[in-house]
């Protein structure tokens, strides 16, 4: 805790406040105001490892969504845990968690809530926490209705909107099939057209670079570059601090995508 203000105000007593008397009152004033300026930036910055907990039950509930988990899914968790660089007894609150969410009785509602509560304000952090669940849901393909269902009830906890949830999904090189809506439409998580749910389809052509930007391609250069300058300043890997080496990792490669899908924008309109 920092002392700032119970020593300037305790200063400013001495001086102005008639001698001890005004530096004692002035220096209680500055800790309560120390104290309470502690205290936001404690509930801002999540505390270092509580998602784990929180994040391998939402793990563990997507995989069982569908009524199975697969040897895929339980790699993912296993590469997730890896990544993480997760000690011994963090790998065990983990492996409990996944266990946990995949019960039938298990609440997922209830972890995605202490997710929202551990992201906070910090928007640069829901991202990474969807990075890490859409590569469950991903793990065998095409996902079914029940993991995209648990996945966009998680980025709207996180006020990640469908339109930047696509463009995380278009990242991981999916599109998303018509379904009967038109392109560009921001009804997505697959679609319910006349021939029933149609699932988020691999794109063999790589991501849309207007899709990653979360723009359409009607929009003229100035809404490019406000875009990308908007998604460039929320992903950078440095405004993320004390996430683990891992998840900034994952921020970084975001990073790059969206640099690239630019770069695809500016060569095919040709402004710099």
């Amino acid at each position: 805790m920092t002392f700032t203000w119970t020593l300037w105000l305790a200063l400013f007593g001495l001086i102005f406040g008639h001698g001890l008397p005004g530096a004692v009152v002035g220096g209680i004033t500055g800790f309560i105001i120390d104290s309470l300026r502690q205290g936001q930036r404690r509930r801002a910055t999540p505390e270092q490892g509580g998602y784990i907990s929180p994040l391998f039950n939402v793990l563990g509930a997507v995989a069982k969504s569908d009524g199975r988990v697969s040897e895929a899914e339980i790699a993912v968790a296993e590469r997730v845990m890896q990544r993480m660089g997760l000690e011994h007894e963090q790998r065990r609150q983990a492996i409990t968690a996944f266990n946990q969410g995949k019960q039938a009785e298990f609440n997922v509602t209830l972890a995605i809530e202490e997710l929202r509560r551990w992201v906070g304000l910090r928007r640069d952090h829901a991202f990474p926490v969807l990075d890490v669940v859409i590569e469950t849901v991903l793990a065998e393909g095409n996902p079914p209705p029940e993991k995209m269902a648990i996945l966009r009830q998680l980025a709207f906890a996180l006020r990640v909107s469908d339109m930047e949830l696509m463009a995380l999904m278009a990242m991981k090189g999916y599109a998303w099939n018509a379904g009967g809506y038109t392109r560009g439409h921001t009804n997505y998580g697959g679609g319910y057209g006349n021939g029933g749910y149609v699932p988020p389809q691999r794109n063999t052509q790589g991501p849309d670079p207007y899709t990653v930007l979360g723009i359409s391609r009607s929009v003229d250069d100035r809404a490019i570059k406000r875009a990308y300058r908007k998604l460039i300043s929320e992903h950078h890997p440095d405004r993320l601090g004390d996430l683990p080496e891992a998840m900034r990792k994952q921020a970084e490669a975001r990073a790059s995508e969206i640099n690239a899908a630019y770069e695809r924008i500016k060569a095919e309109r040709g402004f710099k």
